[in-house]
């Protein structure tokens, strides 16, 4: 190579050496798989060779899937079509919105009918040999296996689903050409079905034990589950919350899940609950992984979905300064999905999650891509709207907005106007929601979320320097997280007088904000306070106008009752 070559000709050059070494090489190829037997052969320590019994247990549950998408169905059955419609049975009890001639009580007799019919046909379902096998490798007493298990699970389950949606990509690409809207809307459910990881066989461990609690022969194998799970949080492992699918909770089984993790704790568990909430792919989970060293799924599109959250324990050095035990990250699905923005419920089903979060949290952290926060200001109100009505539950949440990609040395000043614009409108909108609720107190927006325009914004560098997927990570984002993190925890230890709460509070919360969210069936289906107020409004104006129409026939047929009697 010359001396004056520049890097792509160094580049070209060592690709043509390559080439020609492989073509002229006797030594056969292979594949890295066969390359733990030669490794070993050389003394090299292979990790593989130490979980044999973990890696074919999980081969054998991911060879007998035969068709992903028919898979869960067979296999997973529990989480099927009958959780979700029991999932909307319960709302409905709640809301009684399609009771229509029927009396109230009736309505409710035939909803808790279904509902009893369906945990009937749920508890009939019998244990697959696939979860039997899942299980009994998690049940293990050494930590190792089960650690070994997981991840091989994991490496296979993503293996095979790679094969099977990238054949699936490549026909709705070819359908959105023909603009075939069946055809997109089929391949749409199949790529869901056949998205499978080891967060649904979680799932169904957990549906497992809800719906085994009636049923004796079943409830002796299942007692184990819930300390199982315990182990797996103490061990960093995330527990699902609350169900993205169904939209719903398995409350006797997360309860029974924290409660067994209290236990092991000694009964200290003072909690520090911290949430991300953010629209779709703007690195909420990517957030949570560089502040705190966990491991949250990361992808482009609609990765997480419900929430899922992790248990981190707090050093003895911080406990006595941070006055915690725990710090709990919740880690939330996107809001404002394009494959739920042709839904009717869809802005339901955001403002339900949202405020959900931030009612269980003690920081709530908004994240928003590039500079513009207006596009989470619909979400804040309506969270701001339905705390006004859960006001006992005497919690101010505190907010941070950090504004991601933003790598301007003077961003944080020079987006100062529009931030305080954004408060502008988020006061002038609680004002309307505290007037809705008839709650004269409350005259701004940080009545209701605890949020400093110049404390709580954050402008984070993006994550890649340069173009992925080649692109090396921006240490400027790490250092921007770090000092993000370190001012938030400085703040937790400044707020010496706070009493925090332990797991059994944190669960009576998770109880009394979901029956709320249950329970509410005005405020969440609008897209935020304003158009909330003008329904509201076009509401007390149609019942005035019915009211003068009925007083008017009335007069009109008590007068033309009296002319007829004189007649």
């Amino acid at each position: 190579m010359e001396g004056g070559a520049n890097e792509r000709e160094i580049a070209n050059g060592l690709v043509e050496k390559l080439h020609e070494a492989i073509k002229t090489s006797s030594v056969s190829s292979t594949t890295i798989d066969r390359m733990s037997d030669k490794a070993a052969e050389f003394g090299l320590s292979v990790d593989e060779c130490r979980c044999d019994d973990q890696k074919k247990a999980a081969e054998k549950i991911v060879n007998d899937i035969q068709e992903q998408s028919d898979y869960k169905k067979q296999q997973l059955p529990l989480q099927g079509d009958n959780w979700k419609k029991l999932s909307q049975l319960q709302k409905e009890e709640c809301r009684l919105k399609n009771c229509g001639d029927l009396g109230v009580e009736e309505y409710k007799c035939q909803l808790q009918e279904k509902e009893k019919q369906i945990k009937q046909e749920q508890r009939k379902c019998k244990l697959s040999e696939g979860m039997k096998t899942f299980i009994e490798n998690l049940s293990t007493n050494d930590k190792k296996k089960r650690f070994f298990f997981l991840k091989w699970m994991k490496l296979k389950l993503d293996t095979k689903s790679r094969s099977k949606l990238s054949v699936l990509h490549n026909s709705f690409k070819q359908a959105s050409k023909k603009r075939d809207a069946k055809q997109i809307a089929e391949l749409n459910e199949m790529m869901l079905n056949s998205s499978l990881g080891t967060e649904h066989y979680m799932r169904e461990m957990g549906l497992i034990y809800e719906f085994s609690f009636d049923s004796q022969e079943r409830t002796a194998s299942t007692s184990h589950l819930p300390g199982l799970a315990a182990e797996m949080l103490l061990d960093g492992y995330p527990l699902e919350l609350l169900d993205g699918a169904a939209s719903n909770i398995p409350q006797r089984w997360v309860t029974d899940v924290l409660m067994e993790l209290y236990k092991k704790v000694g009964e200290r568990s003072r909690l520090l609950v911290l949430t991300v909430l953010g629209v779709q792919s703007s690195g909420k989970s990517t957030l949570l992984n560089t502040m705190f060293g966990v491991q949250f799924p990361v992808s482009s599109g609609r990765c997480t979905r419900g929430a899922y959250m992790v248990f981190l324990p707090v050093g003895q050095d911080l406990k006595q300064e941070l006055n915690y035990d725990f710090v709990v990250l919740i880690d939330t699905e996107g809001l404002k999905s394009p494959d739920l923005a042709q839904l009717e419920d869809r802005y339901e089903h955001d403002n339900q999650l949202a405020t959900f979060v931030i009612g269980l949290s003690d920081v709530t952290i908004i994240n928003i891509a590039m500079e513009n926060a207006t596009e989470m200001k619909d979400v804040l109100q309506i969270t701001a709207h339905a705390f006004l009505r859960m006001k006992q539950i005497g919690k101010k949440p505190v907010c941070h907005f950090v504004h991601q990609n933003v790598a301007g040395v003077s961003a944080h000043s020079k987006c100062m106007t529009e931030r305080q614009h954004l408060l502008d409108q988020l006061n002038e909108m609680t004002q309307i929601a505290a007037e809705m609720e008839r709650q004269s107190s409350i005259k701004a927006f940080t009545d209701v979320l605890d949020y400093d325009i110049e404390k709580n914004n954050w402008n984070i560098p993006g994550l890649w320097h340069g173009t992925p997927p080649m692109a090396p990570v921006n240490t400027g984002y790490s250092e921007a997280v770090a000092d993000f993190k370190k001012n938030l925890l400085e703040s937790m230890k400044s707020d010496g007088g706070n009493d925090p709460a332990q797991i059994p509070q944190f669960l009576e919360g998770v109880k009394s904000l979901w029956k709320a969210v249950k329970y509410e069936n005005f405020i969440f289906s609008f897209r935020n306070t304003l158009v909330a107020h003008a329904y509201n409004n076009l509401c007390k104006d149609f019942t005035q106008w019915e009211w003068e129409f009925r007083k008017e026939i009335l007069s009109w047929q008590t007068e033309a009752e009296h002319l007829n009697q004189k007649c």
